[in-house]
């Protein structure tokens, strides 16, 4: 029977057992078997393949989806076998998932670098993109011109020197980038290989294998309701949201955001951490929910935007620390110095812009489940 309405939060739904939770963890650890299978058959991941990238996308996935479900339904488990199994899966998933990291943000970096420095013409990144917004380029909410030139009057002489400026540090810039992102993409390869053939990740892939036929539920846990331990982890979601800056989010500029800026301190930027934390909350909530409604979740859209909002907010972030990190790289040009600041600037206006959208997602949700 589908569950398209069932509300975890509803006494008059019928009760989702333990047996629903044993059924979901049993076929996210075949999923696991089943990625690590045609990740060896495509030769581990040596030449990059399309079917290995794809096999550890899988990995990350399931790995994901079972450390998710362990946390939020962990009453119901084994404690001591759960809480064992937890840090090993976020340990491989996070592993896996550096290569793909690094080269999305170089991808990212390029792209926003050529827009800037109007060498050549790319589409623009932002967060307004993906859910519908009209925020675009930099986060600036101005759409951008169908001919990817500006439609206004010319530009004075100083914009035109500092865009002379930009163009010639951009090449340098872009150079220094790939160097600096594909070393650390080789050596993200290089690390996600050891640890697939570490005695370690096999103790983990060991352990999955027998989560694939025996989950070690607690006694009581077969008739358990489910429910309230979902409802728990919408709740957390729910409180972490509302912790949020969200009156500032809902200005297209947040100036305060800059102060962080390209300052010698490489610590992550103060704001964001809060937001990474939604994020992570809102991956669980999204689990829990697969696991109530089993083969036929509910798809809620207004929910899928804030999560593409918070997952471009995250990119936009750690591409402003690359920028910033390669700023700070010792005796580069001033040219080059400066089209990094700009950059960095561009990928945190393009933070705000995904804060602003998930902003307008969140209130659309709000008002759409009231």
């Amino acid at each position: 029977m589908a569950q398209q309405h069932l509300d975890p939060t509803d006494p008059t739904a019928r009760a989702v057992t333990g047996d629903a939770l044993a059924d979901y963890l049993r076929g996210q650890a075949t999923e696991f078997l089943r990625a690590l299978r045609l990740h060896r058959e495509t030769g581990g991941g040596q030449n990059g393949t399309e079917e290995s990238v794809d096999a550890a996308r899988a990995l990350r996935h399931s790995a994901r989806r079972i450390s998710g479900s362990l946390h939020t339904f962990r009453p119901l488990l084994d404690a001591g076998w759960s809480e064992e199994m937890r840090p090993e899966l976020a340990w491989l998933s996070g592993t896996l998932a550096l290569e793909h990291a690094c080269a999305a943000r170089l991808e990212r970096l390029l792209l926003a670098l050529h827009r800037l420095s109007g060498s050549a013409a790319f589409p623009a990144q932002s967060a307004a993109s993906a859910v519908g917004g009209r925020v675009t380029g930099a986060g600036r909410g101005v759409p951008a011109p169908a001919n990817g030139r500006g439609t206004g009057p010319a530009a004075p002489p100083s914009a035109t020197a500092e865009r002379g400026n930009l163009t010639v540090g951009a090449a340098k810039a872009g150079a220094l980038l790939e160097r600096q992102l594909t070393l650390a993409r080789t050596r993200a390869h290089s690390t996600a290989l050891q640890a697939l053939g570490s005695s370690r990740f096999h103790a983990v892939a060991d352990k999955v294998a027998v989560l694939a036929s025996e989950v070690p539920l607690t006694p009581t846990a077969g008739g358990a309701d489910l429910r309230p331990l979902a409802a728990a982890a919408g709740e957390r979601l729910n409180d972490a949201v509302a912790a949020l800056p969200l009156v500032t989010a809902g200005h297209p500029y947040n100036a305060e955001a800059l102060i962080h800026g390209l300052s010698p301190d490489p610590a992550p930027h103060p704001q964001d951490g809060p937001w990474h934390q939604v994020r992570l909350l809102l991956r669980l909530h999204r689990y829990a929910v697969e696991v109530l409604h089993g083969d036929d979740p509910p798809l809620d859209v207004r929910l899928l935007a804030a999560g593409q909002a918070l997952n471009l907010h995250r990119d936009a972030s750690e591409a402003a620390a690359a920028a910033a990190s390669a700023a700070r790289t010792p005796r580069i040009a001033p040219a080059t110095a400066y089209a990094l600041g700009v950059l960095h600037a561009d990928q945190r206006h393009e933070v705000e812009a995904a804060r602003f959208a998930f902003q307008q997602s969140w209130q659309k949700r709000a008002v759409g489940t009231a």
